[in-house]
């Protein structure tokens, strides 16, 4: 994803909220993500997504992180999303139960 990011956060709630979002996307869990913009997106988590410091375009430094969503039935398909980006999780499988 490399270091820019469109939006960055330093407000020590937000930034909670993205760490909160890092707990609730375990690896491999199957999950729906609903955007603040109302789309979802339904895959499995490659891996646990981290935060980590970006720089948005002003150049303003600070937070947010990428997880990657990916498909077993079609194995082409990806796709990445910002945590900021996350309105909501619904866990679709048993590790975390049905919790958002």
């Amino acid at each position: 994803m490399g270091q820019f990011a469109e939006r960055v956060y330093t407000d020590p709630a937000k930034i909670r909220r993205l760490e909160s979002l890092v707990d609730q996307l375990p690896a491999n869990g199957h999950v729906v993500l609903q955007l603040v913009d109302g789309t979802s997106y339904d895959g499995v988590v490659c891996a646990r997504p981290n935060v980590q410091v970006f720089r948005d375009p002003q150049a303003n430094e600070g937070i947010n992180g990428v997880v990657r969503l990916e498909r077993p039935d079609a194995p082409m398909w990806s796709c990445y999303v910002w945590l900021g980006d996350i309105h909501r999780v619904e866990h679709l499988d048993s590790t975390m139960g049905s919790e958002s």
